[in-house]
């Protein structure tokens, strides 16, 4: 059966970029974020935002679709969510504009009770995190063909994503690091001809799906 999507449903931080970097290579088309509904048309593989928080409605509109998610071992995922969430805290949080209204639903729906004092408490951020991976593991719990789990630090992580899509093995065989030290601009200084664009010329969609 031909794989309808493959969503990328790992939180922030965890290597959304990298593996969407890999799927280029791989030659699939790959949108990290998708925010027209001619994105989704167009991408093979979609990762981020709106995904980690829509994947079970995503799991109806495409059946048939792969679904992978990102862990990242706390000790390294703490510190980079606090300073992505601490970064994005008011354009999340203003009334009167700020981010788009997709990217402000996924995170205040994850990330709830939103609030400086909670992006400093390491539990709560934890909590979202363990939050998040048991719902989806009880989701996908009686269909383990459709779910992968990876931690892209694993050295045997790339052989277990082709594995899942039965494909081939590049001789290269590792995800490459991307977007280290907190940095998250990587994606948009990929030129590739198979990178499928967010937005249409910075509008997005009022309705994505």
């Amino acid at each position: 059966m031909t794989v309808n999507k493959i969503f990328i449903i790992g939180l922030p931080r965890t290597g959304t970029t990298s593996v969407c970097h890999s799927f280029l290579q791989l030659g699939y088309t790959c949108a990290h974020t998708a925010y027209t509904k001619q994105c989704f048309t167009d991408a093979q593989v979609i990762a981020d935002t709106p995904i980690f928080n829509d994947y079970q409605y995503l799991d109806t509109l495409y059946p048939g679709s792969k679904f992978i998610y990102l862990q990242r071992s706390m000790d390294l995922w703490l510190p980079s969510i606090r300073q992505l969430l601490s970064r994005m805290f008011v354009n999340l949080t203003r009334a009167d504009g700020g981010f788009n209204p997709h990217i402000k639903r996924c995170y205040l729906n994850i990330f709830k009770n939103f609030s400086a004092e909670n992006i400093a408490n390491d539990a709560y951020l934890e909590q979202s995190y363990s939050t998040h991976l048991k719902a989806a593991e009880h989701y996908f719990e009686q269909r383990q063909a459709d779910f992968l789990k990876i931690d892209i630090s694993d050295t045997d992580s790339f052989i277990k994503l082709c594995d899942f899509l039965h494909c081939a093995t590049p001789s290269h065989a590792q995800f490459e690091k991307m977007n280290i030290g907190g940095k998250v601009t990587a994606w948009n200084a990929i030129k590739h001809p198979l990178k499928i664009a967010s937005t249409a010329s910075g509008k997005i969609d009022k309705v994505i799906y």
